[in-house]
């Protein structure tokens, strides 16, 4: 894609986002399966139905998907995207690109196996490399506008509120 090509399809939307902020206001959802008799859930994604157990520092086998690993996954499709999409509206050509994203967890605190020990990824860091023939500052610069714009990376920056409620019981009867 082109830059006038990306422009002219967000045009029209960015208009309409100035003119009613409120419809620039996305609605995001996720939702998950509990298997009882299993120690895991399923997820509906895009692409189908994703398995997500514990990792085998938890005692899983291995066999589903780690929800941490899932994390990093979002944070690397946004932030892919973005650059994709920042390069595009730069014109900076790309004959490829990747981004890769490690961190570290540990398994004390989510077996509670010391309290003070963190329950969460920890030290996110993004890695890109690319193909091109772009100079150092060029993509620095592409580099932080991603960063800028990624909307899971910024999420992760700047956590939102996050509440543990609307609890609602099923099937119990008289």
């Amino acid at each position: 894609m082109e830059a006038h090509e990306l422009r002219e399809l967000q045009r029209p939307l960015k208009q309409q986002y100035k003119e009613d902020p409120a419809s620039a206001r996305v609605p995001a959802r996720a939702g998950a399966r509990i298997e009882v008799r299993d120690v895991a859930c399923t997820v509906t994604t895009w692409s189908g139905v994703t398995r997500s157990g514990l990792h085998p520092a938890a005692g899983g086998t291995g066999e589903e998907a780690c929800s941490a690993d899932m994390l990093l996954e979002a944070l690397v499709a946004c932030a892919g995207v973005t650059l994709s999409a920042v390069a595009t509206s730069m014109s900076i050509p790309l004959r490829g690109a990747t981004v890769v994203a490690e961190g570290h967890w540990d398994a004390r605190g989510t077996l509670a196996v010391d309290r003070d020990a963190p329950v969460g990824v920890t030290d996110i860091e993004l890695i890109f490399e690319f193909d091109t023939d772009a100079d150092d500052q060029t993509l620095e610069r592409l580099v932080s506008l991603t960063e800028r714009y990624c909307v899971i990376a910024q999420t992760l920056l700047h956590p939102p509120s996050l509440s543990f409620g609307h609890v609602r019981i099923a099937g119990i009867g008289p």
